[in-house]
């Protein structure tokens, strides 16, 4: 289907749509979209999916679209979701996820997926160490420090000694040149 002009022109159509709008989407999350909407056009009139294209709506799709992301928006601000909390700026911790983007850039020669991959793991631990230190399914899982908090920062410090560098945008993406990669928006 995605390879179909038709469906390369609803894409163009809804993405101009959004744009009249102020929003913003991937295009890949469009393209999944209209795939999805119109296999169940289809399957639910029992027509070729050639022949649901007449039944697509761009304009309607990119409503749908926009009032879906104010909808989701609204809720997380009522709920108080969609910011997560910031570590106070001198935490050892997050100092040594973020320094270790230029080194493993260079480890894995630019694999960025591997180096969001670790962060990820990273700080998915690191907020698991932090915000569920009362985790029964952890006891004694957490090594000598256990689950002592300032411990851990404490170790940790220790690793990181210079922590408040690697808060400075400046002195990061220094270190991410000196690895030999940037990343760029094409």
């Amino acid at each position: 289907m995605r390879n179909t002009k038709a469906f390369k022109e609803a894409v163009a159509q809804t993405l101009a749509e959004l744009a009249r709008r102020g929003v913003t989407v991937r295009p890949g999350t469009v393209e999944d979209v209209i795939e999805r909407n119109m296999s169940t056009v289809a399957e639910r009139l029992g027509i070729q999916v050639r022949s649901a294209w007449r039944y697509f709506d761009a304009a309607g799709l990119a409503d749908s679209i926009a009032e879906g992301r104010r909808e989701f928006e609204a809720g997380s601000e009522a709920r108080g979701a969609g910011q997560a909390p910031m570590p106070p700026i001198d935490n050892p911790e997050l100092a040594l996820i973020l320094s270790s983007v230029p080194d493993m850039l260079a480890e894995t020669g630019g694999d960025l997926y591997a180096v969001i991959m670790n962060v990820a793991v990273n700080s998915w631990l690191a907020g698991h160490i932090h915000g569920e230190d009362g985790c029964q399914g952890c006891n004694g899982s957490r090594g000598p420090s256990g689950h002592d908090w300032p411990a851990r920062m404490k170790v940790l410090a220790e690793h990181a000694p210079d922590i408040t560098k690697w808060f400075d945008r400046d002195v990061w993406t220094a270190a991410l040149h000196d690895s030999g990669f940037s990343v760029v928006r094409r």
